[in-house]
């Protein structure tokens, strides 16, 4: 009875009894450097790469999936913005582009966990022969070769290749190789610096008093995935495809399309994020956000969902995302080295598994 009585408690207030804990034990160790307004403005900015991506990646977690190619997504989407803006196209265009790119990711994942790979890789064989000869007949024969390729390939595999789910962890895994070798390709293993950003380049900027638009992104894309949680009937399917994925079928939900809309809606999150990255950077980097795929499933975790799929909620995500900064951010105001805060990092990161495993105790 007692740990009936305790874990809702933990459930509900751990998150942010943590934020409240690591603020006020940094506020103490690094004293006004830390506590300064300037400094909340800065620490706003840092989350807000992080938090877009870790806000998409809570949907995949809810459904019980999994997303290690986020960082990888991120650098691709960096690199295509600065190739578009390179290429004289509008920054309308070029963000257009990162978010078209994140979202065929998650496509692609969904595609594979759910069992369609052969229909990913007839698409994918149709977009190949469709560029060779978009390049050498024309955009309108290449257009025309991938709709008609693709769906005679798109009909052959339906008819000839098995469903073969894979798991999630093992396709994000080799996506995450596969993504960043392609961002690597692409930007020819180099930055690739546009001239002219536009407001593209504004994003991460914030003036005197005011939060860079960055942040505001951060916000809005957070307001809208919280409501599409809690108000929606797709959102209460996440949470019943990740609670018993073999009820919500027996419910009428259809699993399959449950899942691809996670990952694609997730996914996309990756794109925005990247815009942001981008800004940040004010170039495409093939080599940028190497790591952030922890940061930001510990980010989710920390907020307290769960890795077994079913419980999670945006606005503990962004406590744990602002927890994970508060932690960066304080021990470089005490001036300890990167290796200390990795450590703390890893521990906080363990401690959240920890609790959520220990929510999960029957007694």
């Amino acid at each position: 009875m007692k740990a009936q009585t305790i874990m809702p408690l933990l459930k509900a207030i751990g998150p942010l009894a943590g934020l409240v804990f690591a603020w006020g034990l940094f506020a103490f160790l690094a004293g006004s450097d830390f506590t300064s307004l300037g400094n909340a403005r800065l620490m706003l900015l840092q989350a807000a790469v992080v938090g877009t991506a870790a806000v998409g990646a809570t949907i995949i977690i809810i459904t019980g999936g999994i997303d290690l190619s986020v960082g990888s997504t991120i650098a691709l989407g960096t690199v295509i913005t600065a190739l578009l803006l390179q290429a004289g196209f509008s920054p309308a265009v070029a963000a257009i582009g990162a978010i078209g790119i994140a979202l065929v990711v998650g496509v692609v994942i969904a595609g594979l966990v759910v069992g369609q790979a052969g229909k990913i890789a007839a698409l994918a064989i149709a977009a190949l022969f469709a560029s060779a000869i978009g390049q050498s007949a024309g955009l309108t024969a290449g257009l025309i070769t991938f709709f008609a390729g693709g769906i005679f390939l798109w009909r052959m595999a339906s008819a000839w290749v098995p469903r073969l789910e894979l798991v999630p962890f093992v396709v994000t895994l080799a996506l995450w190789g596969t993504l960043r070798g392609l961002a690597k390709g692409v930007a020819d293993n180099q930055g690739v610096y546009p001239e002219n950003t536009g407001w593209l380049g504004n994003l991460m900027v914030s003036g005197d008093t005011t939060l860079a638009p960055g942040v505001w992104i951060l916000f809005l894309v957070s307001a809208a995935f919280a409501a599409l949680l809690r108000w929606t009937p797709l959102g209460r399917h996440f949470f019943a495809v990740g609670s018993n994925q073999e009820a919500a079928r027996l419910c009428g939900i259809r699993v399959n399309k449950v899942k691809l809309l996670a990952y694609v809606l997730g996914v996309g999150c990756a794109g925005i994020a990247a815009l942001l990255q981008f800004s940040f950077l004010s170039m495409g980097d093939p080599t940028t956000a190497e790591g952030y795929e922890l940061r930001v499933i510990a980010a989710v975790v920390i907020g307290g969902a769960s890795l077994s799929g079913g419980e999670g909620s945006i606005l503990g995500t962004l406590i744990g995302a602002l927890i994970m900064v508060i932690v960066d951010n304080g021990c470089t105001k005490m001036g300890l080295e990167n290796w200390v805060q990795d450590v703390v990092t890893g521990g906080i990161i363990l401690a959240a598994v920890l609790v959520d495993r220990a929510r999960h105790l029957k007694t």
